[in-house]
């Protein structure tokens, strides 16, 4: 049995008090139902910049009533620290999920992207830190390794960022190192690489590649590949980040926190192959209209091949991805059809 495994019959006997900032957020909300069907209290932030009412609805209706009555949420912004610190009352472990994500959006506005990911991430290491919680676990970024070619990505080897929100993540990591320093207040980042599943929003120019391309060849409408289409990245199921979220957060080795770990499946795939792999599952599903592909400029600010070396998680942490890319296309893309 695994430790994930352990932990997931271990927590409903010994309920904690969670917050999941962003809650209403893609990675938040699958955050929100795992705990809530684990019998956990939750916190959830959000200030809906980018998170959904419909996310949470969608979670109610997933859970018990006695499970969702387990649920309080807060609508506020992570930016004020008020906010922080009355999300943060009462509460065990913090999942801080909250961010602007996109590397375009980043370069498109840089400013309200280091607000939310730098001030927002401050004022949070503040609040947590003066609520005595009893771990801290945040969302960091493989976008950190910015220039350097080197694969697979080893969490204690990185370049310079290619775009603002890499920085803003980066500062992230630095912030929670210096409060470990100065505070003793110990954290886990994970490094996210390219995670994906339900409730990830298809629509809105910032769209993430898999529920964009589902929809579009739903649709019948042209899907469009940055570059020559031999870009890879390591593209990591939803469940599997949860997983690592859970670990983290419950771990109580001194020796593994205040770390990075990277959280993906430890492979890569080209947008060439992603294309073939949805295609191939929206055909099991009666979905065979063939898209015409179009090819254009390689995006600023974006790496050219991204995996990730997950043995320190799966040494430390004793994460083990539970999803590769088609299992989790598999689960994913039923939920997106639903969606269109």
């Amino acid at each position: 049995m695994t430790r994930y495994e352990s932990l997931l019959q271990e927590l409903p006997q010994a309920p904690r008090t969670w917050l999941v900032t962003g809650v209403a957020g893609f990675i938040g909300s699958n955050l929100l139902e795992t705990l809530l069907k684990l019998d956990q209290r939750v916190v959830g932030l959000d200030n809906f910049a980018t998170g959904h009412q419909r996310n949470l609805d969608e979670v109610q209706s997933l859970v018990t009533s006695e499970q969702w009555a387990r649920f309080r949420f807060l609508q506020g912004d992570i930016r004020n620290l008020d906010d922080c610190r009355q999300a943060c009352e009462g509460v065990d472990y913090v999942l801080h999920q909250a961010a602007l994500g996109s590397v375009p959006r980043s370069i498109n506005d840089p400013i309200t992207t280091n607000g939310a990911n730098i001030d927002g991430f401050l004022n949070m290491l503040v609040a947590a830190r003066d609520a005595e919680v009893k771990s801290f676990t945040y969302a960091a970024s493989s976008s950190t390794y910015g220039d350097h070619p080197g694969l697979p990505k080893v969490e204690d080897v990185i370049g310079k960022p290619l775009s603002p929100y890499a920085v803003t993540k980066y500062v992230n990591e630095l912030y929670a190192d210096v409060f470990a320093r100065t505070y003793g207040f110990t954290t886990i980042g994970l490094r996210y690489f390219n995670v994906f599943g339900k409730r990830q929003d298809p629509d809105g120019a910032y769209a993430a590649v898999i529920p964009k391309w589902t929809a579009a060849i739903i649709k019948g409408e042209n899907v469009f590949i940055n570059g020559d289409g031999e870009t890879s990245r390591d593209f990591c199921y939803v469940a599997n980040a949860v997983q690592a979220n859970i670990l983290a957060a419950t771990t109580s080795s001194l020796e593994v926190r205040n770390q990075i770990y990277n959280v993906a499946v430890g492979d890569r795939s080209t947008l060439n192959t992603l294309f073939e792999l949805i295609a191939g599952v929206l055909a099991t599903l009666g979905v065979e209209s063939m898209p015409q592909v179009k090819y254009r400029d390689f995006r600023s600010g974006d790496v050219r091949h991204s995996q990730a070396d997950i043995n320190k998680a799966k040494k430390r942490l004793g994460f083990e991805p539970t999803h590769t890319l088609s299992d989790g296309l598999s689960e994913a893309i039923p939920w997106y059809m639903n969606q269109i």
